[in-house]
C-alpha cells in the first residue's frame, strides 16, 4: 500500500543528486580577476593573445589562478587583491603602452572560485545583484534638445537633397534653434517646395511667413514626431549601452528606462569605477566615405605629405587607404545589417538596409562612382578605423546594399555586427552615481544568510518536538526544497537580489505548510480508527488537493508580480514562483518516499510517530 516502485525512488536520488551538483558552485564565493577585452571595433581578443597574456604575467611575477577564454574577452582569475592589482597594471603597461591610444580595456572583475570541473559540466553559480555582490550604479541624462538638433540637422541635409531631386531652387536653408527656415524668392516656388516636402516628410509643420519681401517656409517637428524622437533615443541609447557593457563582461547588468529621459544601469561585481564610465561614455558615429585613388596620392600620403581634404587609414589587412574627409552617409542611414552570402558567387557577404533618404544618396553616389572604392569607418573617442572598403560594381538603388569579397564567414558576422552597434541617438550625462563595495555586498549576503539559517531552524525545532519523526521527514524534504530552490536559480542563471532571499525566507515557511496539511491530515485518519497503513495513504491522498490548490492561488499572484513588476519586485517574484513549483515536488513526494522507506515495509504497524494523536473515548463519542 506504501510502497514506491524502485523508479519513483531513483527518479527522487537523482533530483537530490542534480540538485546537490549544481547548488554547490554557490558555496564557493568569487575570487579577484582581471578581464581583457577590445577597445577597438575592429580588433578581436581571443586565444591568439593567450601567450601574450601569460608571459606578460609572468614576468611580473604573478600566478593566475585560471585563464578563460570568453566571447567577450580574456579573463584572469586571481588568488587575492594586490595580485589582481599587480596583474592590472603589468597588462596595462604591456598591452597599452600609449594609455591615450588605448587598444585593450583591462578591467578589475570578479569570477566565481568554484573548481573547474563544476564549470566545465556547467554548474555555475547564481549571479548576484548589486546589493549582494557589490559594483557601480549610475543615472543616466538623456541630452533630448541635442536629440532634437541633431534630428533637425538631418532634416536640413534631406531637404536640400529633396528639393533638388524635384528641381526646386530655393535662397538657403538655415536651422534657427527649434526650426528649419527654408527662403525663397518668388511664392510660386515656395508653394511647389511646400507640396513637395508635406508629400515626403509627414512629420514636418509647415508655416509660410512673408517678412520685409522675404519669402519663407518655416518647419518644425510635430508633437507626435517629437514624442516619437525621444522613444527612439531612450531605445536606441540603451540598445548601445547594452553592447559597450558586454565588454566589461558583466553578469547581468541592470539598464533600463526611468521616467522620460533617463536610464539607470547597475553594474554588479565592477570595482573599476573609472573605466566604466569611460565605456558608457563613448561616442561612436558610422561614416560613409569615398577612397581617394588618384595616382600618386598614396604614395605621396606615406611620405609624409597628405593632400588637402583626406585622410590615412590602415585597412583591416594591414594595407594603407587614403580616404575623403567628406562624408557620404552617416550611421543614422543604416536600420539594418545581416551577414549572409552573395547569390551569385556564394562568398560570405554583408547585406544592409538604409533608410529612404539614405537609399536616395547611396544611389546617386554609387552611380558617379562605379568602379571606385569606398570606405566604411567607426570613428570613436576622435580615431577613425577602416571596417571594410569595398569596390562598387554598379548603381545600387532601392537601399540594399551587399558588401562582400574576401572575407570569411565570421568576418561577415563580426562586421554586421559592428555596423549594427551604431552610436548614441543622443548624448549623455553622468547625474547619479554610487559605488557599493564588495565588503557591503558580502555582509547583506551573510545577513541573508542567517535570517535564512534561523528561519529553518526555528521551523524544525517546532515540527520535530510536534510531530516526532514525521516531523523528521518534514524538515528533510524542507531541505530537500531549499536544495532544488537554490539548484534551480543556478541552472536559470537568475540574478539574486536581497528581496530574493526573502523570497527564500517566505518560501520555507509556504513549503512547511504542505506538511503540515498532510501530517494534520495522517492525525485525523488516526482519530478516526483507520490503520496506520491506511491512514498515510489517505492523509497523502486527500491532503493533496488542498495543497495544489492553495499553491496554485499563490502562483497566480507570484506570476502577475513577474509579469507586472519590475526591478527589485520581478526578482522576489523569480524566486517565489520557483518556490511554489520546487515546495510541491519536495512536500508531496520528496516527503512520501522517505515516509515508506521508514514505514511501507512494515506488513504489521500498529503506530506512528507522528506526535499525540486524541481519540475520542466512548462517552465522548456519544
Amino acid at each position: 500500500m506504501n510502497r514506491y516502485p524502485l523508479w519513483k525512488y531513483i527518479t527522487v536520488a537523482v533530483a537530490l543528486l542534480i540538485g546537490f551538483i549544481y547548488a554547490l558552485p554557490n558555496f564557493f564565493g568569487e575570487a579577484p580577476a582581471v578581464q581583457v577585452s577590445s577597445n577597438r571595433a575592429t580588433l578581436k581578443v581571443d586565444a591568439g593573445i593567450l601567450p601574450r597574456i601569460e608571459d606578460i604575467l609572468q614576468q611580473a611575477q604573478v600566478a593566475a589562478d585560471g585563464i578563460f577564454v570568453e566571447p567577450n574577452g580574456i579573463k584572469i582569475r586571481l588568488k587575492d587583491g594586490d595580485a589582481q592589482l599587480k596583474a592590472k597594471d603589468a597588462l596595462e603597461k604591456a598591452l597599452n603602452p600609449d594609455p591615450a591610444n588605448a587598444d585593450y580595456v583591462i578591467a578589475l572583475n570578479l569570477l566565481t572560485a568554484s573548481p573547474k570541473w563544476l564549470t566545465h559540466i556547467g554548474a555555475l553559480p547564481m549571479y548576484l545583484g548589486l546589493d549582494l555582490r557589490g559594483g557601480v550604479h549610475f543615472l543616466l541624462q538623456v541630452d533630448m534638445p541635442g536629440a532634437q538638433a541633431k534630428r533637425l540637422d538631418s532634416i536640413s541635409a534631406d531637404l536640400r537633397t529633396l528639393l533638388r531631386d524635384k528641381n526646386v531652387r530655393h535662397a538657403g536653408i538655415d536651422r534657427e534653434g527649434d526650426r528649419i527656415v527654408i527662403n525663397f524668392r518668388d511664392a510660386g516656388t515656395r508653394d511647389k517646395a511646400r507640396a513637395a516636402i508635406a508629400a515626403d516628410m509627414a512629420d514636418l509643420s509647415l508655416v509660410e511667413q512673408d517678412d520685409a519681401g522675404s519669402l519663407r517656409l518655416v518647419a518644425t517637428l510635430k508633437p507626435e514626431a517629437l514624442v516619437k524622437l525621444r522613444e527612439y533615443a531612450i531605445k536606441q541609447n540603451i540598445n548601445t549601452l547594452h553592447n559597450r557593457i558586454n565588454e566589461l563582461g558583466v553578469a547581468e547588468p541592470v539598464i533600463a528606462q526611468q521616467g522620460a529621459d533617463r536610464i539607470v544601469v547597475q553594474l554588479p561585481g565592477v570595482q573599476d569605477t573609472a573605466k566604466a564610465k569611460d565605456i558608457l561614455g563613448r561616442t561612436a558615429t558610422l561614416e560613409i566615405r569615398m577612397v581617394d585613388d588618384t595616382p600618386g596620392a598614396l604614395e605621396r600620403a606615406l611620405a609624409g605629405q597628405v593632400p588637402f581634404g583626406t585622410e590615412l587609414y590602415t585597412e583591416r589587412g594591414g594595407a594603407p587607404l587614403l580616404v575623403k574627409k567628406q562624408v557620404v552617409l552617416t550611421g543614422e542611414r543604416l536600420t539594418d545589417a545581416q551577414a549572409g552570402f552573395d547569390s551569385q558567387t556564394n562568398e560570405p557577404a554583408v547585406h544592409l538596409t538604409l533608410d529612404s533618404s539614405g537609399a536616395r544618396i547611396f544611389r546617386d553616389v554609387t552611380r558617379e562612382n562605379v568602379g571606385k572604392r569606398m570606405a566604411i569607418l567607426l570613428i570613436e573617442k576622435g580615431r577613425g578605423e577602416v571596417v571594410t572598403a569595398p569596390v562598387i560594381r554598379s548603381e545600387i538603388s532601392g537601399g540594399r546594399v551587399q558588401i562582400s569579397g574576401r572575407m570569411t564567414t565570421q568576418e561577415a558576422n563580426d562586421t554586421a555586427l559592428l555596423l549594427r552597434a551604431g552610436s548614441l541617438a543622443a548624448p549623455m550625462n553622468i547625474i547619479e552615481e554610487r559605488t557599493i563595495g564588495p565588503s557591503l555586498g558580502a555582509e547583506n549576503i551573510k545577513k541573508g544568510f542567517d535570517s535564512t539559517l534561523w528561519g529553518f531552524v526555528a521551523i524544525a525545532v517546532f515540527m520535530i518536538i510536534y510531530y516526532q519523526v514525521f516531523g523528521v521527514i518534514s524538515v528533510v524534504a524542507l531541505a530537500s526544497n531549499l536544495l532544488f530552490l537554490v539548484a534551480l536559480l543556478s541552472m536559470l542563471q537568475a540574478t539574486l537580489t536581497l528581496p530574493g532571499i526573502a523570497a527564500i525566507a517566505l518560501a520555507l515557511g509556504m513549503a512547511i505548510d504542505a506538511n503540515v496539511l498532510i501530517n494534520e491530515r495522517v492525525r485525523e485518519e488516526l482519530r478516526n480508527g483507520l490503520p496506520p497503513q491506511t491512514a498515510i495513504t489517505t492523509g497523502y491522498e486527500r491532503a493533496f488537493g488542498t495543497i495544489l490548490d492553495s499553491n496554485i492561488t499563490t502562483l497566480i499572484a507570484g506570476l502577475a508580480l513577474l509579469i507586472f513588476g519590475s526591478g527589485p519586485v520581478r526578482g522576489f517574484a523569480v524566486v517565489h514562483c520557483l518556490g511554489i513549483l520546487t515546495s510541491i515536488f519536495s512536500g508531496v513526494v520528496v516527503s512520501r518516499a522517505l515516509v515508506n522507506l521508514i514505514y511501507g515495509r512494515q506488513k504489521k504497524l500498529t503506530k506512528v510517530a507522528i506526535g499525540q494523536v486524541w481519540k475520542p473515548d466512548a462517552d465522548t463519542a456519544k
